[in-house]
């Protein structure tokens, strides 16, 4: 009797899930119908578009290239470094290639440009930026050691390497920075919005950033699209390199304007800071203390600190 009732409890939860299951095609003909509506989003068109995860994946070719033998589980030596770079070097071009031709024929076809050979033109940028490799490790060593002497907790530059978000999130701003001035669309921004994903750290790859860059812990950092920072700067978590707010109706005419501040050489910008606007500029050896708020220009060689605030202490027990 009892197992009775139970086939005929599957009977009636089967026929119940076969009637939701009924109204799923109109709602695919909803979703298909909204794909129609100019005010939804979609790229439903026969030419292809840039992968994410393969952008992703070619961060992870660039870092073999960029720092050999550390991200990897095989074992990098005198006797295979020719073979090792040849098989790294050879297999980021042919994805690089490939996702630098479909952003370039993406933009192409989706906004009526003219052909400018989007094949040719993906192979010549690979090559051009696998050209800008010895001098980027170079610079990324120079970040690396600024990580290392500017933090007393750093035991030794593998750690840096393997574990510092900021270098980390530098390491990728960099990469795109060279693709952005290759005029590169769209992998760059998915670039260093990955980075952005994994550390907190913001950085547009359109941002200027000198030698010996440092970012402590990071969680937070934002730098602007037309920020400028100079060499040996060091900036902590939680510090902002933003634009001052702008009327929505002249959005437009200040895209291509300095919007975002001027840092020079060897400033120290502790946690917390604001730092806004593209006439500011914190001169060189100055030092931001944390949570100031700063819209206009600071001479160079300048301490800025809040006041100390007035603390109350009282008895717990009160």
């Amino acid at each position: 009797m009892g197992s009775t009732v139970k086939e005929d409890q599957c009977r009636i939860d089967l026929s119940e899930t076969a009637q939701y299951r009924r109204k799923i095609p109109g709602i695919v003909e909803k979703l298909v119908l909204s794909c129609e509506d100019q005010e939804c989003f979609d790229h439903v068109s026969p030419e292809p578009i840039p992968s994410r995860e393969s952008i992703v994946d070619l961060i992870t070719k660039a870092m073999h290239i960029l720092y050999p033998g550390y991200f990897l589980r095989t074992r990098v030596d005198d006797v295979n470094l020719g073979y090792y770079f040849g098989q790294e070097v050879t297999s980021f071009f042919e994805a690089l290639a490939e996702q630098i031709t479909l952003s370039i024929r993406h933009e192409c076809l989706r906004y009526d440009q003219p052909c400018t050979h989007c094949t040719d033109r993906g192979h010549e940028t690979a090559i051009a930026f696998l050209e800008e490799m010895p001098k980027l490790r170079r610079i990324l060593a120079k970040d690396v050691v600024a990580a290392h002497e500017g933090d007393p907790a750093a035991k030794g530059y593998d750690e840096v390497i393997f574990s510092y978000p900021g270098v980390f999130a530098v390491t990728v701003y960099r990469i795109a920075h060279k693709l952005y001035h290759l005029d590169v669309p769209l992998i760059p921004r998915i670039m260093t919005e990955y980075a952005h994903s994994r550390t907190g750290i913001d950085i547009h790859p359109a941002a200027h950033i000198g030698e010996r860059f440092f970012i402590d812990h990071g969680t937070g950092v934002v730098i602007g699209e037309t920020s400028v920072i100079g060499d040996r700067v060091r900036v902590y978590q939680g510090v902002t390199l933003g634009a001052l707010s702008l009327p929505r109706d002249a959005m437009e005419d200040l895209r291509t304007v300095k919007r975002h501040p001027t840092i020079e050489d060897d400033v120290i910008i502790y946690s917390g800071a604001t730092i806004l606007g593209g006439d500011t500029v914190i001169g060189a050896r100055s030092v931001i203390g944390g949570n100031v708020w700063i819209t206009e220009s600071v001479p160079p060689d300048t301490r800025v600190f809040l006041k100390k605030p007035e603390l109350v202490y009282r008895d717990a027990s009160n």
